[in-house]
């Protein structure tokens, strides 16, 4: 799919496009309730033992619900209700793909020791609903995103303020440092998208997408092209965000004095939400903006 889309000469209808896949947002969303919703029920992990855990990182986080289930459900579906009519494709086959691709990522969750069977489902069947919810408003989303001024304010400071009165924890976990991150990164590529159209960087509106009746081969130069756009696009993003954590967290240590480099005061909430926000806002914006920009001034587009 990221091949397909790197066929479509026209800047215009690839940031449509994603606009309209939702996979930004509708991960922000799940991933911000998934995570409330771990820190509100603090259900524990499976115990070990009897349980085996593959993974260390996350232990001091709660199960229920499980947001990689909730995050490949609603990645790989909001993608197939897209996609379904603006390419000839056979439906089976779509859902088919989604179905396996999110199932893999739930078995490997119980595989790792990280959840139950009854976390798994609780995920799957927010996201089920998340996506029931929200699908009529994708289009009024998309509306508001090209045409109004105050969509940014909204964009920047909704996220901000929900990641900083993210629920208080009994003892620190990543949680809200992984919800900030996601939220901020989507919060920047919508920001990003908004100002394409703003500033007119991108070519004008269209009305629709066409249906592409043949999804393009994947020949050896789009193989060259993709992988050469994407070592551009990445090093610049790592660029980015490394030079933003590093002047956020500078200004911060600095207006809060802090120590620098000190692990502990990275933790508290008046220095992690900021300094995690803004720099993964940067890291949207950049994705969505400054990459293809950078694409266009090399002859990659």
């Amino acid at each position: 799919m990221a091949e397909l889309l790197r066929s479509l000469r026209d800047s215009q209808l690839v940031a449509r496009f994603q606009r309209r896949c939702g996979l930004f947002p509708a991960r922000e969303l799940v991933m911000y309730i998934g995570q409330v919703a771990k820190d509100i029920l603090k259900w524990p992990r499976p115990s070990f033992p009897p349980v085996v855990r593959l993974e260390k990182r996350i232990i001091a986080e709660y199960g229920m619900p499980s947001t990689h289930a909730m995050a490949a459900t609603a990645i790989s579906f909001t993608l197939l209700i897209s996609t379904m009519d603006r390419y000839q494709y056979p439906f089976i086959l779509g859902l088919m793909m989604a179905v396996v691709f999110s199932t893999l990522v739930c078995l490997s969750r119980l595989y790792t020791g990280m959840h139950t069977v009854l976390d798994i489902l609780g995920g799957v069947l927010i996201t089920a609903v998340l996506i029931a919810l929200t699908y009529p408003a994708w289009t009024l989303i998309d509306s508001l995103d090209s045409a109004s001024p105050l969509f940014p304010v909204c964009v920047i400071v909704v996220p901000f303020l929900l990641c900083y009165n993210y629920p208080v924890s009994d003892y620190y976990s990543p949680t809200r440092a992984d919800t900030t991150t996601i939220v901020a990164a989507g919060a920047g590529v919508t920001l990003g998208f908004w100002i394409n159209h703003f500033f007119q960087l991108v070519s004008k509106p269209t009305p629709s997408l066409p249906v592409i009746q043949n999804i393009p081969p994947l020949t050896t130069d789009m193989l060259v092209l993709g992988l050469t756009k994407f070592m551009v696009g990445i090093m610049l993003i790592l660029l980015v965000r490394q030079l933003v954590q590093k002047l956020s967290l500078q200004v911060l240590f600095s207006w809060f004095k802090v120590v620098t480099r000190n692990k502990e005061a990275r933790r508290r909430l008046e220095i992690e939400v900021p300094y995690k926000f803004v720099t993964y806002t940067s890291v949207g914006i950049c994705a969505t903006t400054f990459v293809p920009m950078l694409h266009r001034f090399l002859g990659l587009l």
